[in-house]
């Protein structure tokens, strides 16, 4: 399929995802772009803001099943994974899959849960299957994870160890919408009405052949060098303890195919890893004691410091 008949395709996806997400185009582009590349999505804002939306308005948009958890102090793995249960017919055991097991994971206030139950969705993530009593099951394919999470300042929380962020291709945050999206918000049907109303763009076929797609768009030799040039700043700066990793540059590259797919090319622009920079390298990056900055403060200001030649 051309570069071109895909950004329609898609188009007409992310049309559709915008009409229930009033004011937030960049942001539900980032989202499929993250989807387009096979990785998970973390969005870390206040209670209110359309996670929730843009979770469902994706499943929905893409004709892919969906679970929500909501991650809670007393949740255990098995509450998400699974459980194998004795079948007294059968004389065997038999496992009971949890809701993890759908095409479109909505892991709510992930950073409620203990460390031992977001590990479990984490090693979930990197390996598309869980172990349950030495039995390995596959996950649906495509699979993917939309975590939210509470502003590291909120009561009662347990944040992610930086090594489990990395896990996360891209970290958003949708924000308050303007005054003219939040009127429209306000002066045409619920949110839920309109996502009951939604018809699938694309399947989990489509999406499948999409991600070949964006393993085949060309990054040139001298695109390469920018971003080598950005890995490098962020393991010089000042300010920054830990910098960007290998893995890091490899998710890099891959949003950044998918950012062109989007826009229609076959090739990836300066532009394009511009687009996608904060979103995948802010929470990867470990601030020194004294940056007196946030990471993506740190993220902006890489990419300030590495001209295009």
């Amino acid at each position: 399929m051309p570069a071109a008949s895909s950004a329609t395709r898609i188009g007409d996806a992310l049309a559709q995802a915008n009409a229930v997400l009033l004011g937030k185009p960049h942001e539900v582009r980032l989202a499929f772009a993250c989807l387009l590349t096979g990785g998970h999505l973390l969005i870390e804002d206040l209670p209110g803001m359309g996670k929730t939306t843009l979770a469902h308005a994706l499943a929905s948009t893409l004709g892919l099943s969906f679970q929500r958890v909501q991650f809670t102090s007393d949740l255990l793995p098995s509450d998400i994974i699974g459980v194998s249960l004795f079948d007294r017919e059968r004389n065997a055991f038999t496992f009971h899959p949890g809701p993890l097991f759908a095409q479109i994971v909505m892991a709510d206030e992930i950073n409620r849960a203990t460390p031992k139950t977001q590990s479990a969705l984490l090693e979930a993530m990197a390996e598309q299957q869980v172990t349950v009593d030495g039995t390995s099951h596959p996950l649906p394919s495509p699979f993917f994870v939309i975590a939210t999470q509470n502003p590291v300042d909120s009561a009662g929380t347990f944040p992610l160890p930086d090594s489990q962020l990395d896990r996360f291709l891209l970290r958003i945050a949708l924000g308050y919408p303007d005054p003219a999206a939040e009127r429209e918000m306000l002066t045409t049907p619920d949110r839920r009405v309109l996502l009951q109303q939604l018809a699938p763009k694309l399947d989990a076929d489509a999406l499948v052949a999409l991600r070949g797609e964006v393993d085949a768009v060309h990054a040139s030799p001298a695109l390469v060098d920018y971003l080598q040039a950005l890995l490098a700043a962020s393991r010089r700066h000042g300010k920054i303890r830990v910098g960007l990793s290998p893995r890091a540059g490899l998710a890099l590259l891959r949003a950044a195919r998918a950012w062109a797919l989007i826009a229609g090319r076959a090739h990836v622009l300066p532009e394009d890893l511009q687009a996608v920079f904060a979103p995948v390298a802010a929470h990867r990056l470990v601030p020194a004691p004294d940056a007196g900055a946030d990471r993506d403060t740190l993220a902006r200001q890489i990419l300030a410091s590495v001209p295009v030649d």
